[in-house]
C-alpha cells in the first residue's frame, strides 16, 4: 500500500523536488516511447517518420482528452486530502477512472474508423499515406491504455506519489526498448514490420503498464480506500471532474490542432517539413517535459496547501518552481543553439532535412525559458482549482501561429523558418501574459479579496454541500 505525502508541512523545497524528480523522469520515459520509434524508424528514412509523424498528431490528441480526467482527479484529489477529506478522495479517484475508460474507447474507435481521412489531411504521397494509416490502425487499442494510464498517473499524483506511477511506466519503456528494433527490422523468425512493428511494440508495452496499475489499483488496498473500476457515474462528481480538467484538455487539444495545421503547411516542403516538425517538436519536448513535470509537482504542492488554506506557502512554493524550472531551460536554451546539427543528426542524417532541422531548434531556443515559465504557472493555476486561465492564454496566442505562420512563410528570406518563427514567437507571449495574469491572481488570495463567481461559483457552494453529505 501506497502513503498519500503530505505536503502542507515541512519544507517547500523537499515538497517539490519530491514529486518534482519522478515526474520529470515520467515524463522523458514518456517521450522516450516516441523518440525511440523515431531513432530506430530514421535508419530506414524520412518517409518512415514522417507517416509515424503524421499518427503522432493523434496520439497527442489522445493525450490531450485524457486531461479532462488525468487534471480532475489530480486537482480533486490533492484538494481534499489538502482539506483532510480522504472519503472525498476516493470517491473521485472512482468518477475520473470510470469516465476516463468511457471517452478513451470512443476515441479509440473514431481513430480507427477515420485514420484514411485524417491522413489525407497532410496530402502526403501515397506510400507514405499508407504508411501513416497502417500505423494509427495499429495503436487503437494502445491508445485507449495509454488515455487511461494518464488518468491512473494523476490519481497517485493528487495523493502526492509520483514514484509509483513513475516505476510503472518505466517498466512500459523497457519493453518498448527490446520489442522495437525486433519488430522494425525483424530477427531470425520475427518477420521485419518496418514502421507497423514500433507500431505494435509501442501497443504492447501500454498494455503492460495498463496491466500493472490494474493490479495495484484495484486488485491492492490503497492508500485513500478501496477503489472499484465498474462504477456508475454520478453527475455532480464528474462536472467538478469537467469543469477542472476540461479547459487544460482544451488547450492541449487545440494545441495539437493547431500543430497538425501547421505540419499541414510544413508538408509544402515536402516529406522533409513534416519530418523536421515531428523530431523538432520530440526534442524540444525535453524542456517542454523537464517544465510539465515541474508543473504537475506543483499543481500538487498548490492543491494541497490550497485545500488547506496556506496562501503564503503556495506563493512561496511558486517562486521556488520557477527558478529551478527557468534554469533547466537555459541550458537547453544554450545546447539548441550551440549543438542544434549534432542533437538533430542523432535521429536523422539526410543532409537537407539536417539543414532544416538545425535552423528550426535554433529558433525554437528563443522562447525555451519562457515556454517554461508558462507551464509552472499553469500549475500554480491549476492546483488553485483555476484551470480556465492558463487555458485562455493557451488557446488564444496558440491559435496565433497559424495566421502568423502563413504570412510568416510569404517571406522568401525565411520559408520554411516562418512556421517556426511563428511558434517561438506565440511563446514567448504566453509566458509573459499568463505569469502577469497569475501574479494579479496571487495578490488576492494574499489579501482574501479572491472569490470564485460564476460557474466556478456555482461548483463550488455545490461542492461545499456535498463535502457535508460526505463527511
Amino acid at each position: 500500500m501506497t502513503k498519500v505525502n503530505d505536503l502542507t508541512h515541512g519544507s517547500i523545497s523537499k515538497g517539490i523536488w519530491s514529486m518534482a524528480i519522478p515526474l520529470i523522469t515520467a515524463s522523458f520515459v514518456q517521450m522516450a516511447y516516441s523518440m525511440t520509434d523515431m531513432i530506430w524508424l530514421g535508419r530506414l528514412g524520412s518517409e518512415s517518420v514522417a507517416a509515424v509523424g503524421v499518427a503522432g498528431f493523434f496520439t497527442w490528441l489522445c493525450n490531450a482528452l485524457s486531461f479532462i480526467s488525468k487534471v480532475g482527479v489530480e486537482v480533486t484529489i490533492s484538494q481534499s486530502l489538502g482539506a483532510r477529506t480522504g472519503k472525498r478522495a476516493r470517491v473521485y479517484a472512482n468518477q475520473a477512472a470510470m469516465l476516463s475508460s468511457i471517452i478513451a474507447l470512443f476515441y479509440a474507435c473514431f481513430i480507427f474508423i477515420a485514420a484514411p481521412a485524417l491522413v489525407g489531411l497532410f496530402h502526403l504521397e501515397g506510400n507514405i499515406s499508407s504508411l501513416a494509416v497502417n500505423y494509427m490502425r495499429l495503436i487503437t487499442p494502445g491508445l485507449f491504455f495509454t488515455f487511461n494510464n494518464n488518468t491512473y498517473s494523476g490519481l497517485y499524483n493528487g495523493q502526492g506519489n509520483s514514484k509509483t506511477p513513475l516505476k510503472i511506466i518505466a517498466t512500459g519503456l523497457v519493453f518498448n526498448i527490446v520489442l522495437d528494433p525486433l519488430l522494425i527490422y525483424g530477427c531470425g523468425f520475427i518477420p521485419a514490420m518496418g514502421s507497423a512493428g514500433a507500431a505494435v511494440a509501442t501497443t504492447f508495452s501500454q498494455l503492460v503498464v495498463f496491466a500493472i496499475f490494474i493490479r495495484n489499483l484495484y486488485f491492492r488496498k490503497s492508500s485513500i480506500g478501496k477503489l472499484h473500476y465498474l462504477t456508475r457515474l454520478r453527475a455532480r462528481f464528474v462536472k467538478r471532474i469537467f469543469s477542472l480538467g476540461f479547459p487544460v484538455s482544451m488547450q492541449s487539444a487545440l494545441f495539437a490542432m493547431f500543430s497538425l495545421t501547421l505540419a499541414t503547411v510544413a508538408a509544402q516542403w515536402g516529406h522533409i517539413g513534416v519530418a523536421v516538425q515531428s523530431v523538432g517538436a520530440q526534442i524540444e519536448a525535453i524542456t517542454w517535459m523537464t517544465a510539465a513535470g515541474f508543473s504537475t509537482a506543483l499543481a500538487a504542492f498548490t492543491g494541497q496547501n490550497f485545500g488547506a488554506r496556506d496562501f503564503v506557502r503556495i506563493r512561496q512554493g511558486y517562486h521556488y518552481t520557477l527558478k529551478l524550472a527557468g534554469g533547466i531551460a537555459l541550458v537547453a536554451t544554450a545546447a539548441f543553439l550551440f549543438l542544434s546539427k549534432e542533437i538533430f543528426s542523432i535521429f536523422i542524417n539526410e543532409p537537407q532535412t539536417l539543414i532544416a532541422g538545425s535552423a528550426y531548434l535554433k529558433i525554437l531556443a528563443v522562447s525555451q525559458v519562457f515556454s517554461a515559465i508558462e507551464q509552472v504557472t499553469a500549475g500554480a493555476f491549476n492546483g488553485c482549482g483555476r484551470t480556465t486561465p492558463p487555458a485562455i492564454v493557451g488557446i488564444l496566442l496558440t491559435g496565433a501561429r497559424i495566421p502568423l505562420a502563413f504570412y510568416l512563410v510569404t517571406f522568401p528570406i525565411l520559408g520554411l523558418n516562418g512556421i517556426w518563427w511563428s511558434i517561438s514567437i506565440s511563446s514567448v507571449l504566453k509566458g509573459i501574459v499568463l505569469t502577469l495574469w497569475y501574479l494579479s491572481f496571487q495578490k488576492k488570495l494574499q489579501n482574501g479579496s479572491y472569490k470564485p463567481t460564476g460557474i466556478l461559483g456555482q461548483m463550488h457552494a455545490v461542492a461545499s454541500r456535498l463535502w457535508q453529505q460526505l463527511d
